[in-house]
């Protein structure tokens, strides 16, 4: 089981001394990925654990804090792909002002020197540090560091991996391209919340789950696989899932609503993960209700057609 560590200061020396691999990873990609067996590869070598250094919120939500939503893999997701990925001991430090002003000298030696104490650092070609990001992996190198500077890693097309890529793939609905780089299928995880009930009025219950810093993939309806807390992890359920705002009684914050396919149990409070498969329409405004529910309807029959054989 993967080992999580929040602070830098007195680490136990059985977490020390590992093959460090320093990045954020939002969305632990494909090339993400590659970084992380590269490095384990180094520390198998070196009979060593392998560490990831990485930090919360993502700088991004400091610096930038009026972005709206654009996390890949808000913090458990992204702490769950990294154990998949075979991570060790994970430290996830956390991102403040404090912590942003330090210089790359003081990161080295409070952070590295005295804290973690790895015995060898993997980071991206572009990776930087310390205020004003002037730390380099040559600032490390100098520092008496062992540093394996990975190369950017691209697809069959030529187009590196990237985070960002994958951000623009999901805001466009695009999602089997999002999950061809990132190398498994895009998640949405939330806890079900009760709504103003319209859905079982309607005769289409869902379980709703808000965004939150979730990024906002295209609002649309899509045939979406879910597994509800206490089911097995192989157990996923068709839904027709409506993610956005709903035009016609215009929610004043996007969130998720997932009419699960033939099941209807209370699961308020239950986790709930959602797996968008395919784009099915975009969200609409509808002249009644007769209108909307017959669409639905339609939406229900293609979520069928498009999941029958999907697990």
């Amino acid at each position: 089981m993967m080992q999580i560590i929040q602070s830098y200061k007195d680490v136990k020396e059985a977490a020390q001394n590992t093959v460090l691999v320093i990045g954020n990873f939002d969305g632990v990609h494909l090339g993400h990925q590659q970084l992380i067996s590269d490095a384990r590869g180094i520390a198998d070598k070196k009979g060593a654990k392998l560490g990831v250094l990485s930090f919360e919120p993502h700088p991004r939500k400091l610096f930038r804090a009026d972005d709206p939503p654009f996390r890949i893999t808000p913090v458990a997701m992204k702490a769950r792909r990294l154990e998949k990925s075979g991570i060790d001991v994970l430290f996830s430090l956390d991102f403040n002002w404090d912590f942003a002003s330090q210089s790359a000298e003081d990161f080295i030696e409070n952070i590295l020197k005295q804290g973690l104490k790895p015995v060898h650092i993997v980071v991206g070609y572009d990776f930087c540090f310390g205020q004003l990001r002037k730390g380099t992996p040559e600032t490390l190198k100098q520092a008496g560091f062992d540093v394996t500077v990975i190369d950017k890693i691209a697809d069959e097309g030529d187009s590196t991996f990237s985070s960002s890529a994958i951000r623009t793939a999901l805001r466009h609905g695009e999602i089997d391209k999002a999950n061809e780089l990132l190398g498994w299928s895009w998640e949405i995880e939330g806890i079900i919340v009760k709504g103003d009930q319209r859905g079982r009025e309607l005769g289409f219950p869902t379980a709703n789950v808000k965004l939150e810093d979730t990024l906002h993939p295209a609002y649309g309806v899509y045939a979406a696989m879910v597994n509800i807390e206490g089911e097995g992890e192989d157990d996923w359920r068709m839904a027709a899932t409506n993610i956005g705002i709903r035009p016609m009684f215009e929610i004043p914050v996007g969130q998720v609503e997932a009419h699960i396919l033939d099941f209807d149990r209370d699961i308020y409070g239950k986790t709930l993960r959602i797996r968008p498969v395919k784009k099915l329409r975009g969200e609409a405004r509808f002249d009644n209700l007769e209108a909307l529910i017959a669409q639905i309807e339609r939406d229900c029959q293609e979520t069928r057609k498009i999941l029958g054989d999907v697990k």
